[in-house]
């Protein structure tokens, strides 16, 4: 671990043309270490991130996305771009095939979640672990918070579109960093002020509506996903806010039936708890990937470089 007194590594603020998109991302540590992929959530972006990434890149190489449609990535509207799960792993892979990365861990996180599995579907034998923080895959997860979201999907209308409205508002967005965290002072109001900066953008409501009506397919594809837990059982490290009124604690706990070696360790928190929770969360991660990482094999840019 480094030092009290060792300086921080520089996090690189890049972008990459991906399927014709400007895809924003941020990278950190050397280019030859074990790499680390963080998968945002909703309404955030690589964002959510900055403190982890310092933490972790003196030992990993670190990269953290905005998907489409968050943060300073591109944006299109709807109907020049399809705004779904699977689109935004192909964005990912794409991404990391760019930047020569075909062996990677995964942190995923809410809407990561969905995006990085799918990417666990399409390459199981690139993954060398997972951590899941607050992302779910069972309907155990899904609890009293996703009615009005269910009853979009089950009726893509105006009237149920403009009853979520209210959800993206500031007040809202408040709310996904401050409900379950005992102590609110721990959280950094920039955090939600920045996510509101992008939702507040012209034309997003139309793109989160569409990311919202997608979601339907990650349920939908929960079987498979289970299906790959089981048969690859790749390393798990489960960090999830016990208080979290969006992707409740049982979705943390199912895990474990298809995961049955999985590490879980449930925190006094809520949904974003990287934000007051990073000083329990960085030591639980460092351990983990060191146990987890040692044999990783190379990157496809690191044999490159001894070629």
């Amino acid at each position: 671990m480094v030092s009290a007194s060792a300086p921080r590594p520089g996090t690189h603020h890049r972008t990459a043309t991906i399927g014709g998109l400007e895809i924003f991302y941020r990278e950190a540590g050397p280019a030859d270490a074990p790499v680390l992929v963080l998968l945002h959530g909703f309404p955030s972006s690589s964002h959510m991130y900055r403190n982890l990434i310092p933490a972790l890149a003196d030992t990993y190489r670190v990269i953290a996305p905005d998907l489409p449609g968050f943060g300073l990535s591109a944006a299109p509207p709807p109907g020049s771009y399809e705004y779904s799960f699977a689109a935004f792993a192909e964005v990912v892979d794409g991404l990391l095939a760019a930047l020569g990365v075909d062996r990677y861990a995964l942190y995923v996180m809410d809407y990561g979640a969905p995006t990085g599995f799918r990417l666990a579907l399409k390459h199981p034998d690139r993954v060398t672990a997972l951590i899941v923080q607050n992302g779910n895959a069972y309907e155990e997860g899904m609890q009293d918070f996703w009615a009005p979201t269910r009853a979009l999907w089950a009726d893509n209308s105006e009237a149920n579109r403009a009853a979520m409205l209210p959800f993206f508002t500031q007040e809202s967005t408040r709310f996904q960093y401050v409900a379950g965290v005992r102590d609110e002072t721990r959280i950094d109001p920039a955090a939600w002020l920045h996510d509101q900066l992008f939702l507040d953008r012209p034309g997003n409501h139309a793109i989160q509506f569409a990311i919202i009506y997608d979601y339907r397919t990650n349920v939908a594809l929960y079987p498979a996903i289970h299906a790959y837990f089981r048969a690859s059982q790749p390393p798990t490290l489960i960090l999830w806010g016990r208080n979290d009124p969006i992707f409740s604690v049982e979705g943390s706990e199912a895990f474990l039936r298809d995961l049955p070696q999985a590490e879980v360790h449930l925190l006094d928190t809520g949904h974003f708890a990287l934000e007051d929770k990073a000083d329990e969360m960085v030591p639980l991660i460092r351990d983990f990937l060191g146990r987890q990482l040692v044999a990783s094999a190379p990157t496809s840019a690191d044999a490159k470089e001894g070629a």
